[in-house]
């Protein structure tokens, strides 16, 4: 039962964050809009870069990738929270059960890690650059997100025995 518990409060965790910072960044819309225009248009990166001619400028572009952004924190987040509240009605059922309750929370998961390591660090660290950039750069923080995506992904989609439904 106690790991169970874990695994739906784990869950509930990664998207109270999700819907946090998504809610955040439409509460303080132009907060990180300045920083999405800068990695898009690349304006930080080397000046000598042959790669600058991947930069977005246009900035009904730079609108659309960030609504992107916060559709995802909000989709993960919503993902999460129902997922947790689905494992955790679940938490006394047999393991079949509950390893069937974990659907929006595994979807939930990946949607988060797919944001911070696909989005930030492979996109905007790579594609975009943000790496070179001394100001614009989040690629500390994008992969310390993903990662706790991650390791709750991993924690929550191992499979349960029906030990877990008898213990105390």
């Amino acid at each position: 039962m106690t790991l169970r518990l874990s695994k739906a409060l784990l869950t509930f965790s990664a998207g109270v964050f999700a819907l946090l910072v998504g809610i955040d960044n439409i509460i303080d819309y132009q907060a990180n809009l300045v920083f999405v225009q800068h990695v898009l248009s690349m304006d930080t990166t080397f000046p000598d870069s042959t790669l600058r001619w991947r930069a977005i400028t246009a900035p009904w572009l730079h609108h659309l990738a960030y609504w992107l952004i916060i559709a995802a924190e909000i989709g993960a987040g919503i993902l999460c929270v129902v997922g947790a509240w689905r494992m955790f009605s679940a938490r006394g059922g047999d393991a079949q059960v509950f390893d069937a309750a974990k659907g929006l929370a595994i979807a939930g998961l990946t949607l988060g890690f797919l944001l911070y390591f696909l989005g930030f660090l492979v996109i905007g660290g790579e594609w975009f650059k943000m790496w070179q950039s001394q100001t614009w750069n989040a690629q500390a923080a994008a992969f310390r997100f993903a990662a706790c995506f991650a390791l709750v992904l991993i924690f929550v989609a191992m499979r349960d025995d029906d030990a877990a439904s008898v213990r105390p």
